[in-house]
């Protein structure tokens, strides 16, 4: 079973996306912000892809995400962010700091199912 970082301020996002990734086959190790993402991934967790959430204390998911990048054998790594925020300008600082894709919150399971199975090869 292929590990997913899911990143998110709330347990109740990380407890219903977690059984989401569950259901289709993925298993979720998870993060309760962006420093523990980054304590996890330079640890040896090595995802197949990661869930961010945009707003987090004192890191928020772009910050996440650039920080991600610059990481020895994250550069392809997919990054998807989950968040309420939809505004173009966000999303536009979202995919030059290496955002793969950018989902907005309530997300449904079929749709996240889909996401994912476009990401991470062979699911």
């Amino acid at each position: 079973m292929k590990d997913v970082l899911l990143v998110d301020d709330s347990v109740t996002i990380l407890m219903s996306i977690g059984d989401i990734l569950k259901k289709i086959g993925l298993n979720a190790v998870t993060a309760s912000n962006g420093q523990d993402a980054l304590k996890k991934l330079n640890g040896g967790t090595k995802p197949a892809a990661i869930i961010t959430d945009y707003n987090m204390p004192g890191m928020n998911g772009i910050e996440l995400i650039t920080a991600i990048r610059k990481l020895p054998g994250f550069r392809f790594t997919p990054i998807l962010m989950l968040t309420t925020e939809s505004q173009a300008k966000t999303r536009e600082e979202g995919r030059k700091a290496g955002a793969t894709a950018w989902l907005v919150k309530p997300v449904g399971a079929a749709d996240l199912g889909q996401v994912m199975k476009k990401v991470i090869p062979g699911l």
